[in-house]
């Protein structure tokens, strides 16, 4: 029997395929996600100290987040889901394929962390009527298609005064050549196929839609070391970027 997931007009048939075939190797450090290993710690950093200035949380204590509702959209097999949850944050974590959220759900309860895992699309917790102080769209939007409706049911979820963290891959050319070219098909840190870039997404993209309703608290590029395989800010925002916006409280 095939594995079940979830059909909606931002899903692409194609994305789902192709995780799903990778889903049992979420947690292997050194298999196909190791990137994204690398990546969260970082990104976890930036959180932390971005989403505790928001809202108006010490970042140095070991659990900062407590009481925080947070969503983690397209969280995969749960790798920034659980990072989260253990700085306190009551974490939701949704995906499209069935595959990603056994693994996510059964790695949460090994690690011992009360995280709720659903199969989910962004726009079901909007008619739902959920809303959230923290939603994370982490690698995810260059994976959808129809982006605008996409990022409306997205600010929907942020309550007032809430926030949304968006990091994606820029379209640029120099993209399409380190991100795509380099990263995927020389270097092979990634598979082929992960990225497209016709579904690459600029800044103004995303800002653009959001502006009536978001305010943009902070941007950032991130560049990583070939050498070192670690990840930096950059003021460049040509290939890989951060954003912070803060949905405004009326």
């Amino acid at each position: 029997m095939p594995a079940a997931h979830l059909t909606a007009p931002s899903i692409d048939p194609e994305e789902v395929a192709y995780f799903e075939r990778l889903a049992h190797r979420w947690w292997d450090t050194e298999g196909p996600f190791w990137p994204l290993h690398r990546l969260n710690a970082f990104r976890v950093d930036y959180i932390r100290e971005r989403l505790a200035a928001a809202m108006g949380r010490d970042a140095d204590l070991e659990r900062p987040f407590e009481g925080l509702r947070v969503l983690d959209i397209g969280c995969g097999g749960g790798i920034l889901s659980e990072s989260l949850a253990r700085l306190g944050a009551q974490v939701t974590g949704i995906e499209i394929t069935e595959k990603n959220v056994r693994v996510a759900a059964m790695h949460a309860q090994w690690s011992g962390l009360e995280i709720e895992y659903r199969l989910a699309t962004a726009d079901q917790l909007v008619r739902e009527g959920a809303q959230f102080d923290a939603v994370l769209n982490m690698e995810v939007i260059e994976h959808v298609e129809h982006l605008p409706a996409f990022l409306a049911d997205c600010a929907q979820l942020a309550r007032p005064g809430g926030v949304m963290f968006v990091a994606s891959i820029n379209r640029t050319l120099a993209a399409l050549i380190l991100a795509i070219v380099g990263a995927e098909y020389i270097l092979r840190w990634l598979p082929r196929g992960t990225h497209h870039f016709r579904k690459l997404v600029r800044p103004a993209q995303v800002l653009d839609p959001l502006s009536e309703r978001f305010a943009l608290l902070h941007k950032t590029g991130v560049r990583m070391n070939p050498f070192t395989r670690s990840f930096a800010f950059t003021r460049w925002m040509g290939v890989n970027y951060m954003l912070l916006l803060k949905r405004h409280a009326t």
